[in-house]
């Protein structure tokens, strides 16, 4: 009769095992995907050495860009007629931010404190979404509760700077 107990154990043993192995691939994927979405702006407004970096004052908004005229504060950037710059919450037009030019392109990013934040908010994001699947699916409450204030802290954060 032991070896129905031991086989049920083991079997239970799989299951959980298996249980955090495919959760734990899960919280890391919304972890990963987070970066990923952030990176695309942050890369622009973190690095910024080498890069064109000026003023935009944005006259014009359509449904998901706005755009206007840039000014050059770093040496060796031109200045522009017309800029663009995603429309966002942190952009109002009439308003003057700093910004940062990506390679290449016509297109600028928030830059500062404020555009950091802003760029890392879809980190934020996912901070919240794999807490959920941390406390649910591993039972690790400590870590979900840590991983829940920073997504909380960064968002906060982001809002009350923009």
């Amino acid at each position: 009769m032991p070896s129905a107990v031991v086989s049920s154990q083991g079997a239970f043993m799989a299951l959980r095992f298996g249980r955090f192995a495919a959760m734990g691939t899960v919280a890391v994927l919304i972890l990963i995907a987070g970066v990923w979405a952030s990176w695309g702006n942050a890369q622009h407004v973190m690095l910024t050495k080498g890069r064109e970096s000026g003023t935009i004052k944005v006259t014009r908004c359509g449904a998901d860009t706005c755009s206007g005229p840039y000014t050059p504060i770093s040496a060796g950037s031109r200045a522009r007629g017309a800029v663009v710059i995603d429309k966002s919450v942190a952009v109002r037009g009439g308003q003057t931010y700093t910004v940062v030019v990506k390679p290449g392109s016509d297109d600028v990013v928030r830059s500062g404190p404020a555009g950091v934040l802003y760029a890392w908010v879809p980190l934020g994001g996912a901070l919240l979404l794999a807490s959920v699947v941390v406390a649910g699916g591993l039972r690790r409450t400590r870590v979900a509760w840590v991983l829940a204030g920073s997504g909380v802290a960064l968002l906060t954060a982001a809002f009350v700077t923009i």
